[in-house]
């Protein structure tokens, strides 16, 4: 039976073996999905020894998608250009790198009727769940983007990266009212919700990258409290980059938003 994982650290609360047996009973394909957790600088040697063991996919999670575009064989153009995998597919033995990300983020915000075009956004982190989005909300018609990180010089590399076109601060200097709010910064794992100054929230969409089954994380808890319009997590985008994820696998589209409606019941497919 083949095998795949999602590697990352921490891992233990990921959902993706939950969304992958679904889509695999869904679709009547056999395969076998677990959890790796690599050591902190030990994604290389954790990734190679997957596929030597007869591995055939990973998904990748924080903090390792950078180390995953370094390390694979090749990579697809959109991944290349973002710096970041968050899928690697193994072909006639080479990995290849892949990111679903902005594809997953732009898919679910469609489902909920939330539109990009014309908006202006503000993104918080500068890591690779960031650096994997920005591209998509460009070409999804966004009409001015902020990124902000507590390191403000990680913030502008990131724009550099792709190509200055937008605005770089620190968490504590930005300027300027946004219509939706984008977090993607690895302290919300640590349970940190208000990395920004409660009125940019105001009236604001409010949307996590970060995930829990119930929809409460400390992001979303924390803007609802600061009066943003709308809130959600990002449980509908981790379903759809890993059907993305999986059609690359196995070349099937599975169906998503039963699985999602399943995972918020908290039930098991």
């Amino acid at each position: 039976m083949d095998r795949y994982a999602v590697v990352g650290h921490p891992i233990a609360h990921s959902l993706s073996p939950d969304i992958h047996r679904a889509f695999a009973k869904q679709t009547g394909e056999r395969l076998h999905y677990d959890k790796l957790l690599a050591p902190k600088n030990g994604f290389a040697a954790a990734a190679a020894a997957f596929f030597q063991s007869g591995g055939k996919g990973l998904n990748v999670t924080m903090p390792f998608k950078g180390d995953a575009c370094r390390w694979v064989d090749s990579t697809h153009p959109a991944a290349a250009e973002c710096g970041a995998v968050n899928t690697i597919a193994l072909d006639k033995g080479r990995t290849h790198g892949f990111n679903t990300d902005g594809f997953g983020l732009i898919r679910d915000l469609q489902a909920q009727g939330v539109a990009i075009s014309g908006r202006r956004l503000l993104v918080i982190g500068a890591g690779g769940a960031v650096s994997g989005i920005l591209d998509a909300l460009t070409g999804a018609g966004a009409a001015a983007i902020h990124i902000a990180n507590r390191t403000p010089g990680k913030a502008t590399a990131l724009a550099e990266q792709h190509g200055g076109k937008f605005g770089a601060s620190s968490l504590g200097d930005i300027r300027g009212t946004f219509d939706i709010i984008l977090n993607g910064a690895s302290a919300g794992l640590q349970g940190e919700g208000g990395l920004i100054a409660a009125e940019l929230a105001r009236g604001a969409v409010c949307y996590d990258l970060l995930y829990s089954r119930d929809g409460r994380t400390p992001f979303c808890q924390w803007a609802k409290r600061a009066g943003a319009a709308w809130v959600c997590d990002g449980l509908g985008m981790l379903v759809e980059q890993a059907a993305a994820a999986f059609a690359i696998w196995r070349g099937q589209q599975p169906e998503t938003r039963s699985v999602l409606r399943a995972l918020r019941a908290n039930r098991r497919d």
